[in-house]
């Protein structure tokens, strides 16, 4: 049975305190296909069987079937419209505004719509632009400034964090990412000779890059504390060089962006199929194109901008996922997140003469006698009590909130107590 006792504006204080947790997102996650989920909301007509693509994906702790799983990140891609890769394939403009491009190019539209969104949450204007280092982005807007031009962020991938794991936020200089910059330059070989280059080059859009690999960070971010319309931002740099910026962290969105012209090798050769508005059989199938290798379409075709315009963004981020982030056990991005915590601390305080008596009905035995005292000894022995939890009440005594101590506290009249109740939202 409790004994109360009133509480005083004394007795209670509010805190905030925070809570850091390390965040691992291993390869495997990243580039397998049961932990990376496709949703296939985007479908063309036209020619062959048309084409099917996300607009982003997810990627799963686990296999995304399980209904244990959780969805750690999405990755997406976007083209700023202003670039070259979304003016130089352009086409014109139709009586309603609308760009227009050729058959083949895929999701133009969509990835510049990307973009645009991406900015009005982060930087508040949908036809805004990014610029790594993001000093160049505030000098831009405010004066014409010719350094800012190199370090736009024409074509970006992005990083959403979900909010499972970025909580609050991420916190600053903890963030990391393995990446390999080059695509695979694995060949298949025509003769018995073992030698490398014997034989002719593999597609590398979807051969593991097992080279060229690079750490991205964002190191030394809090030597220079930026805000945006989407709050706190640093820069992701090269840790090999960190003179070399490569992208954008928005801590308190949980988004990392990256310059694909500076953490891939825009210029280098890319070869193999992907998605298309066509008729013809390759490879076995319809609704494909070859791109590079000599032959096809575009036989010189780049990653930039001629992957980045004909490929859905399924094709991108497929090739980005199960390719740059190769598909061991290792850690391919890790970063700590920040939770706040609120508190009220509330301390219930018992004075020496206070408590020392219990309302419980087994307290005293049939005679009304306190049991602790035995029969005879009541001149030189006094109550004692044993405390085991705390109740909260309002003012109308209804009971709000119940603590309980991990063992029982004795309590007499030469003890003076203070039990801290801490109650965290």
């Amino acid at each position: 049975m409790p004994t109360f006792k009133q509480l005083s504006s004394r007795d209670i204080s509010t805190t905030k305190s925070f809570l850091n947790q390390l965040v691992d997102v291993i390869q495997e996650d990243i580039s397998g296909s049961t932990t990376r989920k496709k949703y296939q909301v985007y479908v063309t007509g036209g020619v062959g069987p048309g084409v099917t693509s996300s607009l982003f994906q997810t990627i799963f702790d686990q296999d995304f079937t399980l209904q244990t799983a959780n969805s750690v990140l999405d990755l997406t891609v976007g083209l700023f419209s202003g670039s070259s890769a979304v003016t130089g394939s352009s086409t014109g403009v139709d009586s309603a505004g609308k760009v227009l491009f050729p058959s083949t190019s895929m999701m133009m539209r969509e990835k510049v719509s990307n973009y645009r969104q991406f900015a009005q949450l982060l930087l508040g204007d949908a036809n805004s632009t990014f610029y790594s280092p993001f000093s160049n982005y505030v000098a831009a807007t405010s004066a014409t400034d010719d350094r800012a031009a190199t370090d736009v962020i024409d074509e970006a991938l992005f990083i959403t964090f979900k909010r499972l794991f970025a909580r609050d936020k991420i916190k600053r200089e903890t963030f990391a990412m393995k990446f390999y910059r080059s695509a695979s330059h694995a060949y298949e070989e025509l003769t018995r000779d073992t030698d490398v280059g014997t034989g002719t080059r593999k597609p590398n859009l979807f051969q593991t890059s097992e080279s060229g690999s690079a750490i991205f960070t964002d190191v030394g971010s809090s030597l220079n504390l930026e805000m945006s319309y989407g709050g706190n931002v640093g820069n992701i740099v090269n840790s090999e060089n960190t003179l070399e910026n490569v992208g954008l962290m928005f801590y308190d969105q949980g988004i990392a962006i990256m310059n694909l012209n500076k953490v891939i090798s825009g210029s280098e050769a890319v070869s193999g199929t992907v998605s298309a508005l066509n008729n013809s059989l390759i490879g076995g199938s319809r609704g494909r194109m070859v791109i590079g290798g000599g032959n096809g379409a575009n036989p010189n075709a780049r990653f930039i901008p001629d992957f980045m315009v004909s490929a859905s963004i399924d094709n991108i981020v497929d090739h980005f996922a199960s390719c740059r982030f190769s598909s061991g056990s290792n850690t391919a991005m890790t970063f700590q997140n920040l939770t706040n915590i609120n508190s009220t601390l509330i301390f219930c305080r018992a004075t020496a003469d206070e408590f020392n008596y219990s309302s419980n009905p087994t307290y005293t035995d049939s005679d009304n006698k306190i049991r602790v005292i035995e029969t005879g000894q009541e001149a030189t022995q006094k109550a004692f009590s044993f405390i085991t939890t705390v109740g909260l009440y309002d003012a109308k005594d209804n009971l709000l909130a119940v603590a309980k101590l991990s063992r029982p506290i004795e309590k007499n009249d030469e003890k003076d107590l203070t039990i801290r109740v801490r109650l965290d939202f």
